[in-house]
């Protein structure tokens, strides 16, 4: 059956004027059964945010994580013993300030002590790994099961390899810790000294700087893997490598679940997700889409201007995943990726209402704002990659044009995730200050 979004999402005049070029562009949209259709999409260009908007079209049938898998993957969570739910706040002064029905904030910056949601997927892929090759079922096992010695035995002579361009691999180098496991942990040429020392501190992780961008880290982690005999962890996926990344993005279904709960019957109108290679925002819009009752959330991927690989793709017109070449510069080490996911691309290509590409100046501005909330909000300590979704709401808040091209009013309820805290501690204070 087809999920239905606002009838009159697009259904305004064509024509809205804007300070800065704005055209319609005709793309493909292709679903996932390859047949293509003309999908009018409407582009707003600034010299700090360029963004996509067009109508979702996408059936419930292809949505792959739903409330079944989000049960099992809080399960397994609830079992860790560091497993504590992150905080959902209400920044009420900023939503009545701005005019909207609420604004609601994730704040991963506390999650198991890593400053960041994605320990959530490395412990439950590599519980989902770990319990394939020793035998153990999924459904029923729990992290109690590897404290047994005959299950640590055997645990300590397996390791993993990843590439991160920070958190995934702290994830990673954690939950190698919890299971006794060992990792090797590859970085992107420009990775700050702070982030490969915060791996190798948070578990047990040998992590590497190499001289070449991310895209080709990920293929020198998949290459060593398997001269070494490793298992790759990868939260990107390609042909015949799918397994692993799907039991990742499961993981981050408590995040969405926690979430859900927490706003206690109040549905999300909007939702702002940051993308790297999309594994948290194809997770996060899989579930608020499956879960809706009744107006499906219109949904915003949000990346780098430097790194935007999503909005690049949405802007060509085969309905395939694009690359950023070369080596991008941004602040945003956590989404500087240059190639969507490829089972995600089909669910943010087709599920997603815009595609919003920002300049470094967007995400400081959300740090900013953050650390010194509207009147009783409380502070939020979110970096570069955490904080990029708030300063596009808050852009977008403080423009008529933008309101008006983002479908913002009164009634809205917008939903953002701090995906991360203070991970590179040096930079937050030079943009935040102490």
């Amino acid at each position: 059956m087809e999920q239905h979004f606002p009838k009159d999402t697009f259904e305004s005049e064509r024509r809205i004027f804007f300070p800065y070029t704005q055209e319609t562009l005709h793309l493909f949209n292709t679903d996932l059964n390859g047949s293509q259709e003309r999908k009018e999409m409407k582009q707003y260009l600034s010299k700090e945010l360029d963004v996509l908007a067009q109508q979702p079209e996408i059936c419930a049938s292809s949505l792959p994580f739903t409330g079944i898998e989000a049960r099992e993957t809080l399960r397994f969570h609830r079992s860790l013993p560091l497993y504590r739910e992150t905080a959902l706040l209400s920044l009420s002064a900023a939503a009545a300030r701005y005019g909207t029905g609420g604004i609601y904030v994730k704040d991963e910056s506390t999650r198991f002590g890593l400053k960041a949601f994605k320990g959530l997927g490395g412990s439950y892929s590599m519980f989902r790994i770990l319990c394939e090759k020793l035998g153990l079922d999924p459904r029923t096992a729990s992290y109690p099961d590897f404290l047994r010695e005959e299950i640590r035995g055997r645990c300590r002579r397996i390791e993993f390899a990843t590439a991160t361009d920070g958190n995934h691999g702290k994830g990673v180098s954690w939950a190698a810790k919890l299971f006794g496991c060992r990792a090797h942990v590859f970085m992107p040429k420009g990775t700050v000294e702070a982030r490969r020392r915060a791996i190798e501190e948070a578990g047990n992780a040998e992590a590497l700087i190499t001289d070449v961008n991310y895209d080709k880290t990920v293929q020198l982690a998949a290459s060593l893997a398997e001269q070494n005999g490793w298992i790759l962890i990868q939260d990107t996926s390609w042909p015949g490598y799918e397994k692993i990344p799907h039991w990742i993005m499961e993981g981050y279904l408590t995040l969405a679940a926690e979430a859900e709960k927490q706003l206690g019957g109040k549905e999300p109108t909007h939702i702002f997700l940051q993308a790297g290679v999309g594994a948290m925002a194809g997770s996060l819009a899989s579930y608020f889409l499956s879960r809706a009752a009744d107006r499906k959330p219109l949904i915003t991927v949000v990346e780098p201007k430097a790194a935007a690989c999503f909005y690049v793709s949405a802007q060509a017109e085969d309905g395939k995943a694009h690359s950023i070449e070369g080596n991008p510069v941004t602040i945003m080490a956590g989404l500087n990726c240059g190639t969507p996911c490829e089972s995600v691309w089909p669910l943010l290509r087709d599920g997603s209402a815009f595609f919003a590409a920002c300049d470094d100046r967007i995400t400081e501005d959300g740090m900013r704002t953050y650390a010194n909330p509207l009147g009783a909000d409380p502070a939020v300590k979110a970096g570069e990659s955490g904080a990029v979704s708030y300063g596009l709401l808050l852009k977008i808040l403080q423009s008529p044009e933008l309101r008006s091209f983002f479908r913002i009013d009164r009634d809205s309820v917008i939903l953002l995730v701090n995906t991360e805290g203070d991970t590179d501690p040096e930079n937050y204070k030079r943009i935040v200050g102490e």
